[in-house]
């Protein structure tokens, strides 16, 4: 039996985007959210060329996104049901195994428990029906945040993610390895190290680090003073080095404040790879993300690269690459 992901850069035949549809949750946030997701949907059907699949958590946010979206092409929007919209990290991950399309879901335990919202665990199940894929339930817990693929069988993980202990708890590096080995046919782990602070995932790598091409990886380089992450991207670009990838340096946003005062997690690292674009998240105007965009260009020639804001999606924690997952082709 062999199993593979593909790339982010493969073809794909949908991109599945959650939108946010849970007032309670967004506060005074809701509507910008609402909009910048909007317009994250636009960019993804248009210039990025993919079938976008929507999918609301509740009838007020359907009501929402038939408002916002009900008349764009390429848009389809699904009713569902989640916790909230990261659906990098409730909803499967879709391999091919032995040529044949299957859906790879994982335990979801709210971030090692912070945030337990209902139906979170039931995403996974959704998207794989939804998608007339059959789903394979490892017993695990796993977000799709913590780790990166390169469709020829190497990962690039976290330890401070994976082997939290209030994920899998005694989980050793064999073990995760082991378990990436079946549910993804990994045959190579590069381990990185530190997340970025503040950032409830515990350090999801996709915040941090980024397949962009075989052999290729993209991380961030500290932009300004006082970005609190310097250390954790200069340690991230030396494993990827010592790992024998290309490393490709891309100025990060900076510092960024959250509403408590403290950095938020931004990351121009949380692009999506569409069928003809990337899309890259923004948190403020200036050298910081026209640099990063130029970086990005020169590692996807053949995609238009898009800066679009997200600093309502960032109020909830994360950003572009967390709330979508790609359905391969």
């Amino acid at each position: 039996m062999t199993v593979l992901v593909p790339a982010e850069w493969a073809p794909h035949r949908a991109m599945w985007l959650g939108f946010p549809s849970h007032e309670e949750l967004w506060r005074e946030d809701l509507r910008q959210a609402q909009q910048e997701v909007a317009a994250l949907a636009r960019a993804l059907a248009g210039p990025g060329g993919e079938r976008v699949r929507l999918m609301t958590g509740g009838e007020a946010g359907e009501a929402d996104a038939r408002a916002l979206l009900g008349e764009a092409a390429g848009v389809e929007i699904v009713p569902g049901r989640f916790g909230d919209i990261w659906l990098r990290d409730t909803g499967p991950i879709f391999v091919k195994q032995d040529g044949a399309d299957l859906a790879q879901g994982f335990r979801f335990n709210g971030w090692g428990g912070k945030y337990v919202y209902a139906h979170d665990n039931e995403v996974a199940g959704q998207i794989a029906d939804a998608s007339g894929v059959a789903l394979n339930a490892n017993d695990f817990i796993l977000e799709g945040g913590a780790v990166d693929h390169d469709g020829a069988g190497s990962v690039l993980t976290t330890g401070q993610c994976v082997l939290n202990p209030n994920r899998n708890a005694g989980w050793t590096q064999a073990d995760a390895e082991a378990a990436f080995a079946r549910a993804f046919g990994a045959t190579r782990t590069i381990w990185l190290g530190e997340g970025l602070a503040n950032d409830h995932t515990d350090g999801h790598v996709d915040n941090l680090a980024r397949f962009v091409a075989p052999g290729v990886a993209v991380c961030p380089v500290a932009y300004g003073r006082g970005d609190v992450n310097a250390d954790a991207y200069d340690d991230a670009a030396r494993r990827l080095a010592e790992a024998g990838l290309k490393v490709v340096r891309v100025p990060s946003p900076g510092w960024i404040e959250s509403a408590e005062g403290g950095p938020a997690p931004a990351s121009h690292m949380n692009f999506i790879i569409a069928n003809g674009a990337v899309v890259m998240p923004t948190y403020k105007p200036g050298q910081a993300a026209e640099l990063a965009a130029q970086a990005l260009q020169s590692v996807f020639p053949g995609r238009k690269v898009i800066s679009l804001p997200s600093n309502a999606i960032l109020t909830g924690g994360g950003s572009f690459h967390c709330i979508t997952q790609q359905e391969p082709a």
